[in-house]
């Protein structure tokens, strides 16, 4: 029962969040990514989070490419507080053909994919920014826990070029670790 509502919530969201895509254009993914390069550590700055992730602490994404070309994802953090307790959601990427691997449908649940566009990537691949057409969504992400306050506004800025509504973006809380 509680896989059913779930499930049912998730097509909700997301049959929502289609209804709100029709407004603005479909984000425009970037050329390429080198899907070798891009796999590793990837530190949540800001984000719109998901319900999962709304008060998440020290949001670390670990991508790691299986031998079939799908991407296993592997996203960590601590639940509202730096001691709070550490969770764990894995699911797998999908990289969609012929889109330079820079669009996936991230499956978390099967059989649902959520939409995932890489729509800015800084040319040394220490910065991107994840996106979705619906808006509902967004990751800024960088290979360092923090990152300079200009890359900040340079980023956020771009979110919000992007279409997203910016009184909905949290900055993430990480502790300055190597």
């Amino acid at each position: 029962m509680k896989l059913s509502k779930t499930l049912l919530l998730a097509c909700a969201v997301l049959l929502n969040a289609s209804a709100c895509a029709s407004e603005l254009p479909p984000i425009t993914p970037v050329a390429h990514v080198d899907l070798p390069r891009f796999m590793g550590n990837w530190y949540v700055i800001a984000s719109i989070p998901t319900r999962f992730e709304k008060n998440a602490y020290d949001a670390l994404e670990v991508y790691t490419l299986k031998p079939d070309g799908d991407v296993a994802t592997s996203f960590h953090f601590r639940e509202g507080s730096f001691d709070g307790e550490k969770k764990d959601i894995h699911s797998t990427g999908i990289v969609k053909p012929g889109s330079g691997n820079a669009v996936w449908g991230v499956q978390v649940f099967w059989p649902l994919k959520a939409q995932y566009i890489v729509a800015w990537l800084k040319d040394d691949y220490s910065q991107v920014i994840v996106a979705r057409d619906a808006r509902d969504y967004t990751w800024v992400m960088a290979r360092t826990p923090t990152i300079p306050q200009a890359d900040y506004d340079a980023l956020l800025a771009r979110v919000q070029a992007l279409g997203y509504p910016m009184n909905k973006v949290r900055k993430v809380p990480q502790q300055a670790r190597q």
